[in-house]
């Protein structure tokens, strides 16, 4: 099948496949999987932060993070559409009684400064703590200007916030904007790096701050069911991708800019693209039929009033290519 539904589809290669198996483990809840704490070394020294934590999801990274930054009764400002806020089934709130203050994201995907100073809570008993503040880098595939992220560092110094990064997809961010990524990681408290998607691992995320931040960070780990055993074998799939799958997302970007042309000169409404997202707008007739008609000839896609479809490295030119032939096939039939 080509699937374009997500790049959290992509398969593990056989080269990080062998990597996995030849992986040298021990129990990581002991501190002593010498290939998780190789992997977390490297996150540290690539996000220029001092210490890293292997966790199995992006979901959990984000929910210890917020559960580090925040106690019960603080309050966290994010963006209304931001996965830690929208799709992470209210985590913060359930488990961590973490209040969410969502606000909308500007087009370009960053929270308006001047919005989110209107939010920030006064020293009132009325009011929950704001803490954070909790961005997304990319947003819906939108690469964060770096000046912005200047001006979000500088902002909560002087307002006594923390600076969290959503960076599940930073190295598209990096990758994008050319630069290494402490160079955007620098202007965060925290960070969480998803292993899972464009760098094509089958599992993990990594969270990273300070010393003292994953030292609190693994306590909430290992409570939220989080401690592995011996996740070197996962580890290792982890260390292959920041080895050899960093780079090469630039191909995923460029493979978007493709598809997205390529559906413009066949008529389809596509309405913007994004390093490895390519967003169009279906015909109300057509939401229904159009991810039928593509599956039985191969190709997954979640067809919606607003359809993403995501570039990864399970997709080749050739397949886009196939999925262009066969959408001209199917408005042929409209």
């Amino acid at each position: 099948m080509i699937d374009l539904r997500s790049d959290t589809v992509t398969r593990p290669t056989q080269a990080m496949l062998n990597a996995m198996i030849q992986a040298e483990t021990g129990d990581d809840v002991y501190g002593d999987d010498p290939t998780v704490n190789k992997l977390e070394a490297e996150a540290a020294r690539l996000s220029g932060k001092a210490a890293a934590l292997f966790l199995p999801t992006g979901t959990q990274a984000n929910l210890v993070a917020l559960l580090c930054h925040c106690q019960r009764g603080e309050e966290y400002i994010v963006g209304q559409l931001a996965h830690n806020y929208k799709y992470e089934a209210g985590g913060a709130a359930v488990l961590g009684s973490i209040q969410p203050q969502p606000i909308a994201a500007a087009a370009d995907g960053t929270l308006p400064l001047d919005v989110v100073a209107q939010y920030i809570k006064p020293d009132d008993v009325h009011f929950a703590i704001t803490r954070l503040l909790s961005l997304e880098n990319t947003h819906n595939g939108k690469v964060l200007p770096v000046e912005y992220l200047q001006q979000a560092w500088t902002f909560t110094r002087e307002r006594n916030l923390a600076l969290h990064i959503d960076g599940a997809r930073i190295f598209n961010a990096a990758v994008a904007l050319q630069v290494p990524l402490e160079a955007l990681a620098r202007y965060s408290d925290t960070l969480t790096i998803c292993l899972s998607k464009g760098l094509g691992t089958p599992v993990g995320s990594l969270l990273c701050g300070s010393e003292e931040f994953i030292r609190r960070a693994r306590r909430w780990r290992k409570m939220t069911g989080g401690g592995m055993r011996q996740a070197g074998i996962l580890a290792a799939a982890g260390l292959y991708a920041l080895e050899h799958n960093v780079a090469r997302l630039k191909d995923d970007h460029d493979n978007a800019a493709w598809l997205a042309e390529a559906l413009r000169d066949i008529g389809v409404d596509v309405t913007r693209c994004d390093t490895n997202m390519v967003f169009l707008r279906l015909p109300e007739a057509q939401v229904t039929t159009l991810g039928p008609w593509m599956q039985e000839r191969g190709i997954l896609i979640s067809p919606g009033a607003i359809t993403r479809l995501v570039t990864h490295l399970d997709v080749n030119r050739e397949a886009l290519q196939q999925l262009v032939s066969q959408w001209q096939a199917f408005l042929a039939t409209q």
